[in-house]
């Protein structure tokens, strides 16, 4: 059962730690937690919003909306931690109206639907609603297309963020409405702004104004992979650390490495951090690379990436990329999917170890993409030139009365099992789909592909060739 099956079933009633009366309750002689860091530090205003200069420079889309208060419905695509939530509600607050989140996560239907039922209230009372959705990708085709008819009415101004591409994320018919606004990873120079506002503001940063030792910021920087929240928050454990062991003053390179524990692959199963990897990966093989290919593959194996996702590559790789230069080479990547199916992990990533290296120090040829390319392209041009009658089957006397058959050359009846005959359509006579490449064991395949159409040039009465290539 769906979430959205339970959407309309009535109001959802709190239960464990957080029920009335339960052991989680709220106490109010309590002081309510600490607000986090990453969000006290939240920029208010664009102008805070460090590291996207190539949307939110001066005389940008963004920044025209925003000054014109008029901000359109629009998908705000990039990884974590780079302003997506931030921006929304400043382009929110610069249009004057009232901003809703949600989040496709944890929302269903019936907070889809009460979101829109008020926004048709404030419309009707002259005020604009700003509706945030974050992890957007996460609603399925129906609830995306549920929001089609209230965008294009005005009902709500949509601002979906999403870490996934919206190419593929999204449904065609909501990706026309909306405009897509790309943010990049932050650079060095924009963490190092983030993190000097952490430790400089009194008010909103960390505590008491810590120093931060040199080797402790280079690793936090590192660490943060981009990722502004990732920085702050470690920084924050790190400041927290430094306190529980008596050094307040100073964050040192040890209370960093206990904040991180251990740094978490940036890889996400099935997004498309997984797809690029695995474009990564492949990239490296057919550059001939064999260092660059363990790494990836490695990167994979550690993001939780299915073994057999990543072998069914390797085969695929050495069908497409080697092809016959290394007549191998399909075999050694079969083995390494043989290995995985039989042993799997961790018994058979050697398999997997050895087929790589061996597909990236291979040959390269292409020729037979190219050759399926060219066929394929005829194909398509000529779906309805006929078979020659002499290569057409003839199972009936009705079938050898038309002709079906008729003055085919049995190539086995013939010396050295070869006649020279046409097997294409008049049409197509003399076309050459596949073209060798003279690379590897490829060399020897063209060479005889090259005797044999020699061969089939002569006049089919010339009788069968002297001898086999």
């Amino acid at each position: 059962m769906s979430r959205d099956d339970l959407a309309d079933d009535g109001p959802t009633l709190p239960f464990g730690a957080d029920a009335p009366g339960g052991e989680g309750a709220p106490d109010a002689s309590r002081p309510p937690p600490p607000t986090p860091l990453a969000e006290r530090l939240r920029p208010a205003t664009l102008d805070e919003v460090v590291g996207q200069d190539a949307v939110l420079g001066p005389g940008t889309f963004l920044r025209e909306a925003a000054a014109a208060g008029d901000v359109p419905s629009l998908v705000l695509y990039g990884p974590p931690g780079v302003g997506k939530t931030t921006i929304a509600r400043a382009l929110a607050s610069a249009a004057n109206g009232t901003f809703v989140a949600l989040s496709a996560v944890t929302s269903g239907v019936k907070d889809v639907r009460a979101v829109i039922e008020a926004a048709q209230v404030r419309r009707a009372r002259g005020s604009r609603t700003l509706l945030f959705v974050d992890e957007i990708h996460r609603f399925n085709k129906a609830q995306q297309d549920a929001f089609l008819p209230h965008v294009e009415a005005g009902t709500v101004t949509l601002l979906g963020a999403t870490t996934e591409n919206p190419a593929f994320a999204l449904t065609r018919a909501l990706l026309s409405r909306l405009r897509v606004v790309v943010l990049e990873p932050l650079g060095v120079g924009a963490l190092e702004r983030v993190l000097d506002r952490a430790l400089g503001d009194g008010t909103r940063g960390v505590p008491g104004g810590p120093a931060l030792a040199p080797e402790a910021r280079a690793a936090l920087l590192r660490l943060s992979d981009g990722d502004a929240r990732r920085l702050l928050n470690v920084l924050e454990g790190a400041a927290r650390h430094a306190v529980a062991r008596g050094h307040a003053r100073e964050i040192g390179l040890d209370d960093v490495r206990e904040a991180a524990q251990r740094r978490m692959a940036l890889y996400d199963k099935g997004g498309d951090a997984a797809y690029d990897a695995l474009s990564a990966f492949h990239k490296s093989l057919r550059g001939s690379d064999p260092d660059a290919a363990l790494y990836w593959m490695a990167r994979m194996l550690e993001g939780g990436e299915d073994a057999r996702t990543i072998v069914r590559r390797l085969v695929a790789m050495a069908c497409e990329d080697v092809g016959l230069a290394d007549l191998h080479a399909t075999r050694v990547a079969l083995e390494a999917n043989e290995a995985v199916a039989v042993l799997g992990l961790p018994e058979a990533e050697l398999a997997m170890v050895r087929a790589v290296v061996y597909l990236a120090a291979a040959p390269k040829s292409n020729a037979v993409v190219l050759a399926m390319g060219a066929a394929h392209a005829a194909a398509k041009a000529t779906p309805d030139l006929p078979v020659p009658l002499h290569l057409r089957n003839a199972p009936t006397a009705l079938a050898r009365e038309w002709g079906h058959g008729e003055g085919y050359r049995q190539p086995h009846d013939a010396k050295n099992a070869f006649v020279a005959q046409d097997y294409l359509p008049r049409a197509l006579s003399g076309e050459r789909f596949y073209v060798a490449v003279e690379v590897g064991d490829e060399r020897e395949v063209a060479r005889r592909v090259a005797w044999w159409r020699a061969q089939r040039a002569k006049a089919a009465n010339e009788g069968a060739p002297e001898g086999p290539p």
